[in-house]
């Protein structure tokens, strides 16, 4: 399975591939997508314009995305969702599956804990994946969001398709928990 990452941002959009076939990951490719420095809509449309080409280069089977987390500044927080909705049209758009994850749950899937540093994220990815350098801090991110759901993403398959046993059963689950 290929699963191409995304790190959204306005000016820098990261991104990743890996292919994971049982529980090997292996590295296919990285890099940014950068914006001009033009006004909102031509920015929007390279990162749409941008995703789309490493699409149809790498075919990835599925995708993942960074969400976005609520930033001091109100402004810098919408346009950043503006440049993730970009991405996500992209990914929708090639009829791929997009799977989202918090920077918390990136980091802990790669470094094995939420307050991890960029740094310590790179260094990481650099492992798992065996690379010979270590990847830019946006590519990283990127390749990070993909690895979270090459770790995830089985998990959360079983759990969708033991959806409907439990809800016969009266079970459901509630902030994280199976309630009855």
């Amino acid at each position: 399975m290929k699963i191409l990452g995304i790190d959204p941002g306005l000016r820098t959009t990261g991104f990743g591939v890996i292919h994971k076939q049982g529980n090997k990951l292996s590295y296919i490719a990285s890099g940014t997508i950068k914006t001009p420095d033009a006004d909102l809509p031509q920015r929007l449309k390279t990162i749409l314009a941008g995703i789309s080409e490493i699409i149809r280069t790498y075919h990835p089977d599925c995708a993942a995305i960074e969400k976005v987390f609520v930033n001091v500044n109100p402004q810098s927080t919408l346009l950043l969702g503006q440049a993730r909705g970009a991405a996500i049209c992209a990914l929708v758009n090639a009829d791929l599956a997009v799977a989202e994850y918090t920077a918390l749950q990136v980091k802990q899937a790669v470094v094995g804990h939420g307050k991890a540093q960029k740094q310590q994220v790179q260094d990481m990815v650099q492992r798992l994946l065996v690379l010979s350098g270590m990847p830019g801090t946006d590519a990283a991110d990127a390749l990070g969001v993909a690895i979270c759901h090459a770790h995830s993403g089985e998990t959360l398959a079983t759990l969708g398709g033991l959806a409907p046993a439990l809800a016969k059963k009266g079970l459901r689950v509630r902030g994280g928990r199976l309630v009855g």
